[in-house]
């Protein structure tokens, strides 16, 4: 059986979407294996909004979920506290 236009669309579309998305995920957690390297506090709390607009985009886009990227902030900012 034959698939549609559409059918055909909608496959690339997923796959597309699916790299991107994966992509982002990527990208998340090589920011905060950084950010848990970093040796001092003050370094750790410079790089911090940058995760923290990553997690917040990824949210907007629906990759991650609300609450998910409120509680990995959260424990972030907790571990950078913990730090010397």
């Amino acid at each position: 059986m034959k698939k549609s236009r559409t059918v055909l669309k909608n496959i690339r579309k997923s796959a597309k979407r699916r790299t991107e998305n994966t992509l982002k995920k990527k990208k998340i957690k090589d920011a905060v294996k950084k950010l848990k390297k970093l040796k001092t506090k003050k370094a750790a709390l410079k790089h911090y909004p940058e995760v923290q607009s990553l997690i917040d985009k990824a949210t907007q886009d629906g990759i991650i979920a609300k609450n998910a990227a409120g509680r990995r902030k959260a424990k972030l900012l907790r571990d950078i506290k913990k730090s010397k």
